[in-house]
């Protein structure tokens, strides 16, 4: 790098971002999500009303300036391979700029993708041919905004081998993650995968410092790393389980702290990994000054834009007014003499006469016949319910026909209502 240049530089972090080449771990089986992910893989799953979990890593690269991307997939990836197929297809590839597909293919030898390093090292060959100077490895089932461009620079700035992004979470909840002790340098020292009894941070008993599974490699010392894992005994092949803890006192490996792109003092990111937390996460969208803000010109999230209809609000007549309240409702919904308060409608959804939701996330394709009453539900793509029908008020009974979820989350999928239809969008 150039002496005048500095970190805070548009051209120094665009230097840093056209040397890397993110790879976004999208092949998770993601069970804890229940039925949603039944048909499709978790990072398919839609989210926000109009989005795919996967579009929010997609856009953190496009809009931090890395565009050369490789998705690696393996689970049930038909609908996510689709998605991408029609929204991610914009970058130019006569610039150098793509999101490629990796899949599952036995490309080294005859097993599918036994772990997280293991994907990376099973695609080691393509990424030699890119020959990137940096390595930015994701996962493909968080929702966040994220500048790379700035933790890219960090890495190079530090003069790190590996550089994992981190942030603050509840102890209680930080069981969940890989946490890490670090000292004054941002220099890691210690990490452990979803250890029982985290760690906490100096003088704070209430917090542990996670791993959000984000990582900068330099290109050559991954190269290294993932050839020693690949022949260590008893390896599980995971970056979190084997590859940090065995480099973190060789090398320098430094965490990153995460904020938003605005660094307005948030750190917004979301592990939807569970029908509660994916249930929260749509719901905070709907408040006056949502922590997500979907609405900033500034970093857009992109996706897969269906053309459909403005959604539709018909009748005015008492006892049959089609309206909503603190709601989201996407293009293509009609809501026909409806009542909809705090709920997130994805496109083309139809609310017959009467009916009634509250707090409720449903998904594309759904028709509500008449007066029904739902609330606190998440409602799977394509799924028809039948006129009068009450779910989210007798939970014993909407446990024999749903999944209930611990907070009381009612899931509704088509196969649960008998109409299987093997719906793969």
């Amino acid at each position: 790098m150039n002496r005048m240049d500095t970190p805070n530089d548009k051209r120094y972090v665009s230097r840093l971002t056209r040397d890397t080449l993110a790879l976004i771990l999208a092949g998770g089986r993601g069970d804890r999500l229940q039925g949603l992910t039944r048909w499709r893989a978790k990072p398919a799953v839609p989210f926000g009303g109009k989005f795919r979990i996967i579009d929010f890593p997609l856009s953190n690269c496009v809009n931090s300036g890395v565009r050369r991307i490789g998705v690696l997939t393996q689970y049930k990836a038909h609908s996510l391979l689709r998605h991408l197929y029609r929204g991610w297809g914009f970058l130019r590839s006569e610039l150098d700029e793509f999101v490629e597909v990796l899949p599952a293919s036995q490309r080294i030898d005859n097993e599918w993708y036994a772990g997280t390093a293991d994907a990376v090292y099973q695609n080691i060959d393509i990424l030699r041919a890119h020959g990137p100077t940096y390595v930015l490895v994701l996962a493909g089932d968080h929702v966040y905004k994220m500048d790379y461009g700035q933790m890219i620079a960090f890495h190079y700035e530090q003069q790190a081998d590996m550089t994992i992004g981190c942030i603050e979470v509840p102890v209680e909840e930080a069981s969940a993650f890989g946490v890490m002790t670090i000292d004054d340098g941002y220099r890691v020292r210690e990490f452990a995968e979803k250890p029982p009894h985290p760690k906490t941070l100096p003088g704070r008993s209430d917090v542990a410092l996670a791993s959000m599974g984000i990582y900068v490699f330099n290109t050559q010392f991954l190269y290294e790393q993932l050839v020693k894992d690949r022949d260590t005994p008893r390896s599980s092949h995971d970056f979190g389980k084997d590859i940090i803890p065995a480099v973190i006192g060789r090398y320098r490996v430094v965490a990153y702290p995460f904020h938003n792109p605005a660094d307005d003092g948030t750190a917004y990111w979301r592990d939807v990994g569970t029908v509660d937390a994916y249930y929260r996460a749509n719901m905070e969208l709907l408040a006056v000054t949502p922590p997500l803000d979907l609405y900033d010109r500034d970093w857009p999230i992109w996706t897969c834009q269906e053309q459909v209809p403005p959604a539709k609000f018909v009748f005015n007549d008492d006892g049959r007014r089609g309206h909503a309240v603190d709601s989201m409702v996407a293009g293509g919904c009609i809501i026909s003499g409806a009542h909809v308060v705090q709920s997130l409608l994805f496109s083309n959804v139809r609310v017959e006469l009467g009916s009634e939701l509250q707090g409720c996330v449903v998904m594309p394709d759904v028709r509500i016949a008449a007066g029904c009453r739902i609330r606190r539900a998440i409602i799977d793509r394509g799924c028809d319910i039948a006129a009068d029908t009450r779910i989210g008020f007798d939970l014993e009974r909407d446990a024999k026909h749903f999944h209930v979820s611990p907070e009381g989350v009612v899931l509704v999928t088509p196969e649960s209502l008998g109409q299987a239809r093997h719906l793969v969008r």
